[in-house]
């Protein structure tokens, strides 16, 4: 039973470190939360761009979702805001529906938010936190590849100057842009070119600076003395300088119905991106995550930010680790910038009428780059073809279908050779080693030692549950068929973690075969659980309560008394110590000790 006071504190998280705030820690979140909202500025901007939101929208996304996320999160230093890939997602999932930026457009995205956070708090409630794990992270690299990619494709006819694509296919845009080639503008791409080298100098030479924010009013400044305007370069336009206004969500039954699909990948998404983040901070940190709070803090994020102009948003990876860097020591931080990006938004929204596209495009092929992990890409593909070709199936999936099933697809992928190879248990033939005067078990592969000619010993490495059976049923009939001569089978059954009534009724079958075979198989070493199962159902009646041992030791010295004494007496193998036991045994091993 969960007492009063700890369903208090999940309903209240922020109670857990409020008390741990000081005018020392508080000093420290200041100055953390300060730095993160200079550093969302020209993100927020940018990524509602992505995501084909007017600007002020990104900016909206870093306030109320933040200091929602941040008092009902278990992380102390994520920040939550606007992303890269739930922009993209955004994106290509609404702009077929609707003109991007329409009024019509931002009702649809608010309604997808709302919808992604019910997704993400239903979830928490329900405490199925551990779902997160099956958005692999070779599923997160690629789809982040190829959202880089998408990005890049969709802001190099504004880096460019050239007429953008109608269409929204990715290879149908590619063609367009090389179509209109020709008609590249040389003032656009020398503002372009500026801003991201200057971004990129910030980066390499004063990484501390808000390179992204100085590198963007180098773009503007050069478009003010090129005289961009008289040379076809569009502006991104004042923002409101205004807090979030108030909206409504449009919750009709028709747009649940064409929205849910795309929430629930936003949802997961989301998921995916703030607990691996809280996760990663967490281990410099030495905090401990609750991804169930994780899941109910950003659903109300969420559902909550649908109602302030706010659209899908998620853990930060550059916010969040800037926070970190800079010194927070509680959620307080996300809260003070978010209320310091208000302040930012009402002083110096109308100085955005300077800001060329040109220079956004820019900033976000530079956003693109930073999103291709290429660490992990080549950690993936030098250490499992399995996860090579998740991230590769997930990456041409984001590139050629509707992103929110390239999430799908990559996860079922995953979630298909997980149980192919759970599926697949191994079965492995023991011998018994003698090393030091002790005897141990090992894999006849890994040392040339000769088998007892009437004792086979199994180890199985895998659960036995109904995908399994099949595989294990005729892995064993394979190995018994091959020495009929060895009357008893030993399995050792330390790796089976688990069983189910397929993989119990398996076990009583192969028994029942080989007692019509006029031969016996043996368990041991069985987990608490699978003996219990194994009783509950039955099974172990069907087995033979006397053939379920206990530790391989004890199973080789209650079955080497059962092996025929005739064989034993001409045996030259004697692999087991009981092996002296037996008949000619005492006399072959003084033989041995004399040699």
């Amino acid at each position: 039973m969960i007492d009063r006071a700890e369903l208090v504190n999940r309903a209240f998280p922020f109670r857990s470190w409020w008390p741990e705030v000081t005018k020392r820690s508080l000093r420290s979140d200041l100055l953390a939360g300060l730095t993160g909202a200079v550093i969302v500025l020209p993100q927020g901007v940018a990524f509602a761009i992505i995501a084909g939101l007017p600007p002020a929208y990104g900016l909206y996304t870093a306030i109320i979702p933040a200091i929602v996320a941040a008092l009902f999160g278990s992380s102390r230093h994520l920040v939550s805001g606007p992303t890269t890939a739930i922009s993209i997602v955004i994106f290509t999932t609404i702009s077929p529906l609707v003109t991007p930026g329409s009024g019509a457009y931002i009702e649809m995205v608010l309604t997808l938010t709302f919808l992604a956070g019910l997704f993400q708090f239903s979830l928490g409630l329900a405490r199925l936190g551990a779902l997160i794990n099956f958005v692999s992270h070779s599923v997160v690299v690629g789809f982040t590849t190829g959202a880089a990619l998408l990005i890049a494709t969709s802001q190099l006819a504004n880096f460019l100057g050239v007429p953008g694509s109608k269409r929204h296919a990715f290879v149908h845009v590619w063609a367009d842009l090389l179509a209109n080639l020709g008609s590249v503008n040389g003032v656009v791409v020398a503002i372009s070119i500026v801003t991201l080298a200057s971004a990129l100098a910030f980066k390499r030479f004063l990484p501390k600076l808000p390179g992204m924010l100085f590198a963007m009013v180098i773009g503007s400044v050069l478009s003010i003395v090129l005289r961009g305007s008289e040379h076809g370069v569009r502006l991104v336009g004042s923002l409101p300088a205004d807090l979030p206004p108030l909206t409504s969500p449009d919750l009709s039954t028709v747009n649940i119905r064409n929205l849910a699909p795309a929430a629930l990948a936003v949802a997961m998404l989301g998921l995916a991106e703030a607990v691996s983040i809280a996760r990663a901070v967490a281990t410099r940190s030495h905090q401990r995550i609750d991804s169930n709070q994780e899941f109910i803090g950003q659903g109300l994020s969420n559902m909550i930010g649908s109602f302030f102009s706010s659209y899908a948003s998620s853990g930060s990876f550059t916010r969040t680790g800037v926070n970190f860097d800079a010194g927070a020591k509680t959620p307080l931080a996300a809260v003070i910038a978010a209320a310091a990006l208000m302040l930012i938004l009402l002083l110096i929204a109308p100085l955005t009428a300077y800001l060329p596209i040109p220079a956004m495009a820019g900033i976000l092929l530079l956003v693109a780059w930073n999103l291709v992990d290429l660490h992990h890409i080549r950690t993936i593909v030098r250490t499992s073809r399995q996860e090579t070709a998740v991230l590769a199936v997930t990456f041409i999936a984001t590139l050629l279908v509707e992103l929110e099933f390239a999430i799908y697809v990559g996860v079922m992928l995953s979630m298909l050779l997980y149980l192919n190879r759970t599926s697949h248990p191994a079965v492995v033939t023991l011998v018994s080693d003698h090393e030091e005067n002790r005897q141990r078990f090992i894999n006849v592969e890994r040392k040339d030692l000769p088998e007892c000619p009437q004792l086979k010993i199994l180890r199985v490495d895998g659960s036995l549950f109904f995908g399994a059976v099949n595989h294990f049923a005729e892995e064993l009939h394979a190995i018994t068929k091959e020495s009929p001569e060895q009357a008893h089978i030993l399995i050792v059954g330390g790796g089976i973690n688990f069983i189910d009534v397929a993989g119990a009724e398996v076990l009583a079958n192969e028994a029942h075969r080989l007692h019509m075979e006029g031969r016996k198989l043996y368990l041991c070493s069985l987990k608490g659980e699978v003996v219990e199962t194994l009783h509950r159902g039955g099974y172990a009646e069907r087995i033979g309560e006397e053939n379920i041992l206990g530790s391989k030791k004890a199973a080789v010295r209650a079955l080497v008394p059962r092996l025929d004494p005739e064989r034993c007496r001409i045996c030259m193998a004697r692999v087991f110590n009981e092996c002296s036991l037996m008949p000619g045994g005492a006399g072959r091993r003084a033989d041995e000790e004399k040699k």
